[in-house]
């Protein structure tokens, strides 16, 4: 049961001050630790370094904890209003912190019910402006505590935006309140797709399947190891894996693919084939 929590924090990075200062009114006593309470509760970790670098955050902290959530900004090309989650690692070259080829821990359920109040929240506050989606697995630091990131982007102007800071702040409060450790789910890893999982965003939002680690269609070639590093650090049994069929590339890929997925025993399922 995860009831202790950790929201880490950059003090250089705009959109994670943001979050924590919008965060900070829920937090019952700022004077008493989480570690102190019965009830799940949360405590903050301001690090002087960016969070993706593994060298600024005190794993010894971080392992007091049941589960770590990162608050951050998100950088892309387009310069969307997004709020994203996803879970860190990486699969191939550690260009932004972690280690190559490692991914951290995290929670399909988790990542599920904060997918799912996210965008719940986005809605009740009207936050029409800002689209909700997952992003697939990247980046640090590699941490050996479940962990997802949660993120404002793209520029300094959604950073510093309260209203989205709040509606992330409120987000966490509710999963810390009501996360559901058993839920009635069938848990996947996803393979393909682009970074922004258009398809698997709608079967972690619409069906009964919750959604770890996501390999993207640039992460391929798969390999053995990828599959092994998703599922082991999967915090559920993983059920099976779902395939952006289209997003996979060539027929050769495909075929080498589902030879992989067969000769591990994993079952595959084609996002098609998922009741959403």
């Amino acid at each position: 049961m995860y009831k202790k929590y950790l929201i880490i924090a950059s003090k250089l990075d705009r959109a994670g001050i943001n979050i924590t200062t919008q965060l900070s009114q829920f937090k019952k006593n700022p004077l008493v630790s989480a570690m102190q309470t019965d009830e799940p509760d949360f405590d903050f970790y301001l690090t002087e370094k960016e969070i993706i670098y593994d060298e600024g955050i005190d794993k010894e902290k971080i392992n007091k904890y049941d589960f770590v959530i990162f608050a951050s900004r998100h950088k892309s090309v387009t310069n969307e209003r997004t709020l994203s989650v996803h879970a860190p690692g990486n699969w191939r070259n550690a260009d932004f912190g972690g280690v190559s080829g490692r991914v951290s821990k995290t929670s399909a359920s988790f990542q599920k019910q904060i997918f799912e109040k996210l965008n719940k929240n986005v809605k009740e506050h009207n936050l029409k402006d800002y689209k909700v989606t997952l992003e697939c697995t990247h980046h640090g630091p590699l941490i050996d505590k479940p962990c997802i990131f949660i993120e404002i982007g793209s520029t300094e102007n959604e950073w510093r935006d309260n209203r989205a800071g709040f509606v992330i702040a409120v987000t966490i409060k509710d999963i810390i309140k009501g996360f559901n450790q058993n839920p009635y789910n069938e848990v996947a890893i996803g393979i393909g797709g682009p970074h922004y999982c258009p398809n698997f965003n709608k079967i972690q939002l619409n069906s009964n399947v919750a959604i770890s680690h996501i390999i993207p269609g640039y992460a391929l070639p798969l390999t053995e190891e990828m599959i092994r590093e998703a599922i082991d650090k999967t915090q559920e049994e993983v059920d099976f894996a779902i395939l952006d069929w289209k997003g996979l590339g060539i027929a050769e890929e495909r075929k080498r693919i589902i030879d992989i997925l067969d000769k591990l025993y994993v079952r595959y399922k084609k996002t098609s084939d998922v009741a959403k």
